[in-house]
């Protein structure tokens, strides 16, 4: 039975276990109908043209965890924030786990989807903002729908400021040789209101993990949400993450995706405005070697007045690595006083690492001010000469350029704690020690 069969039939066993409201259950029917129509994309596809996904979908995964994995806090404590409090939303293999993790109900909601889905208190919720920006049309994403039990329930009340930020991480155990899974997440933030919300997937051992993670986030007026995505994984994980961001009127999104390590990792974020004076800040820092693969497909809809977006990515590529971002603007007609920037800069380290780059500007305003840029080369040899003239080893000379290369985009990172962590894993990523601190 090839994969995709799989997947449908073992659908109708999962669905009838659920406790779920009669407009949940129409929506996941749906989604698997139009999963079943369309399949897995392919390079025929534009968005997906130099993304291959033939290598993950031809195995047989488990879609469920056979057992309850057992992991202790000494085992994935490095991948905390643990210098920081923190609440907490951690599963194991698609489970919950609540030895891990740090819930609350107290002035904002931070627990679990499923409860949302089926508890008749969020019922308000669920009704209002459940899948209603993530759309049908992207077969991966209407997968996850139809699957939809499992992830993140973020909730901020009006005039509501967390005061903690909020962890999100999705562990895989090994404990199955071969593991499909399909977390959701809905975050809501209400009107003036703010959050900081760290999002990771990570193995714990080598084996095959496919993760088709979908994430809808609502930022009402006067809100902000300062999003990050720490993907840093074992070489046998792959992800597809697609996040879908609405903003109203006055507020704030900010996400800040670092990928540094991965089998195949594919980044789907979609922005939609619905208010004017929006800000939508995208950034993102990839660095990649051996044969790993990183796939950022961002789309910004500005379809109201006077808002910008401001789009910023860095790739560092070594060996066989491959590198593609596929960017685009959309400018409606109405959206006079637009000023969208769009640029993506990549270093190539090695002669067999690749980069596709394709900004996209689609403009149907007059007044507006949009920008964008690309740009694919070698480390400045001149510069490299330099710091080696001052007797700084070549390895050495090279991460520091490397650093200064990306430090723009790790400048806006608002967490100290995160922004250590980040600087250290790169670091790590380049096998050096700087000597400063980052």
């Amino acid at each position: 039975m090839e994969f995709k069969e799989k997947l449908i039939s073992s659908y109708l066993a999962f669905e009838e276990d659920l406790d779920l409201t009669d407009s949940v259950h129409d929506t996941r029917a749906h989604a698997l109908k139009i999963f079943e129509e369309k399949g897995f994309p392919s390079k025929k596809d534009e968005l997906w043209k130099y993304t291959s996904l033939d290598a993950l979908i031809h195995k047989d995964y488990s879609l469920f965890p056979k057992s309850e994995a057992s992991i202790e806090l000494k085992d994935v404590k490095k991948y905390f924030l643990y210098d920081t409090d923190t609440y907490k939303v951690i599963f194991i293999d698609g489970v919950y786990n609540p030895f891990l993790s740090n819930t609350t109900h107290d002035g904002l909601d931070v627990c679990l989807m499923s409860a949302a889905l089926s508890k008749p208190k969020y019922r308000d919720i669920i009704n209002s903002y459940f899948n209603k920006i993530a759309p049908f049309d992207e077969s991966l994403t209407a997968l996850n729908t139809s699957y939809a039990k499992e992830g993140a329930f973020i909730y901020i009340p009006k005039k509501t400021v967390a005061e903690k930020p909020i962890e999100i991480i999705h562990f895989s155990s090994g404990e199955q040789d071969s593991l499909w899974l399909q977390p959701r997440n809905l975050i809501v933030i209400d009107k003036n209101s703010q959050v900081q919300i760290i999002e990771r997937h990570q193995s714990l051992k080598q084996h095959s993990v496919v993760t088709n993670s979908v994430t809808e986030i609502y930022v009402h007026e006067e809100a902000f949400v300062d999003y990050y995505k720490l993907q840093n994984d074992l070489t046998t994980a792959s992800l597809i993450d697609n996040t879908y961001i609405q903003q109203e009127k006055n507020s704030h999104a900010s996400v800040h995706t670092f990928s540094l390590g991965g089998k195949l990792i594919r980044n789907n974020l979609r922005y939609f405005h619905k208010g004017e004076h929006i800000l939508s800040t995208l950034k993102g820092v990839t660095i990649l070697e051996g044969k790993q693969h990183v796939d950022h497909s961002t789309m910004v809809h500005h379809s109201q007045p006077n808002c910008e977006s401001h789009q910023d990515y860095k790739g560092i590529f070594s060996e066989r690595s491959e590198g593609v971002f596929n960017g685009q603007i959309l400018v409606d007609k109405i959206a006079q006083k637009t000023n969208a920037f769009q640029q993506n800069n990549n270093v190539l380290l090695d002669d067999k690492a690749t980069v596709n780059s394709k900004p996209q500007l689609e403009i149907f305003a007059d007044d507006v001010k949009c920008s964008h840029g690309c740009t694919i080369g070698q480390m400045n040899e001149e510069a490299l000469f330099y710091l080696r003239s001052r007797g700084i080893p070549k390895k050495e000379a090279k991460a520091l350029m490397t650093y200064a290369f990306a430090n723009n985009v790790l400048e806006s990172v608002q967490l100290p704690s995160l922004k250590k962590r980040i600087n250290g894993q790169i670091a790590r990523k380049l096998g050096v020690n700087l000597g400063f601190e980052l």
